[in-house]
């Protein structure tokens, strides 16, 4: 720590604990776990953006607002008398100690896959403690969807609930694409949004195969996109185009344009 910065993370629990105060400011006094939990998704979005960025210096900026969601929660807990910011720090200090036997105690394991069965093993006996009776208990129900599929089909995969290869997968997605056509032909808006749901869990199970990140996929996906439509709406301006009035294969040609000239950049 150099002397021209000086705070640590008790200077930002004591910072929390003045905005909290009487004489604090206002919006903070009023927060609640509930109402904060926004920008806790908001900020860890913003640290995944900076990961992916490369950015260290926006990585710096924006693990420090998702360490002050942590702080708040630990000040608003105090006040409550719940938990405070060194049970937080104890919970987790002696989790990782407890699931870290091959570092901290005499367990010996060979590999990565070693580390993992013991830490899932570890795990499981702990929840045996937390009156949960399926393999699926625990799973947080507002996850977003495509990590909550993943996390449940990861759960269910480690019984051996699952194909033996990524063809079995491809072969399950061939069938519920088939399926999703016979709702659409049916025109039942129900059967539509259960069909298609299907394929989009059998998306997932792939990505799963592949050791793809679904969430960070298709937000990496959404962000290509944006990149690209916002060029198009750029090239449109300078060319006195009015998007309304395109023809689709117009606008194709624009699309067609940014994704040359986009793909000379990093995305």
């Amino acid at each position: 720590m150099s002397e021209s910065n000086p705070y640590t993370i008790n200077s930002l629990l004591e910072i929390m604990k003045k905005l909290r105060a009487p004489q604090g400011c206002p919006w903070d006094q009023e927060q609640t776990h509930a109402s904060l939990t926004r920008y806790l998704l908001e900020e860890t979005y913003e640290v995944i953006e900076a990961i992916e960025e490369d950015n260290p210096e926006a990585l710096t900026d924006e693990l420090g607002d998702l360490l002050l969601q942590v702080v708040f929660h630990a000040q608003i807990g105090w006040e409550q008398d719940t938990f405070s910011m060194e049970d937080i720090i104890n919970g987790v200090c002696t989790k990782l100690i407890r699931r870290h036997p091959h570092v901290f105690a005499d367990t010996e394991v060979e590999s990565v896959g070693d580390v993992l069965r013991n830490w899932e093993a570890i795990k499981k006996e702990e929840t045996r403690t937390k009156d949960r009776v399926s393999l699926l208990d625990g799973i947080p129900p507002h996850l977003p969807a495509l990590l909550k599929a993943e996390k449940v089909q990861n759960k269910t995969a480690k019984v051996g609930f699952e194909w033996d290869t990524i063809t079995g997968a491809f072969t399950k997605l061939t069938e519920e694409m088939a399926e999703l056509h016979q709702a659409i032909a049916s025109k039942s808006q129900e059967e539509i949004d259960e069909e298609l749901g299907d394929v989009l869990f059998c998306l997932v199970n792939i990505a799963r195969y592949l050791s793809v990140n679904p969430e960070l996929a298709l937000n990496r996906t959404t962000n290509k996109f944006i990149s690209r439509f916002k060029f198009m709406e750029e090239l449109a301006q300078k060319q006195n185009l009015d998007f309304s009035s395109m023809t689709l294969a117009e606008m194709d040609h624009l699309w067609e344009q940014a994704k040359i000239h986009l793909r000379k950049k990093p995305q």
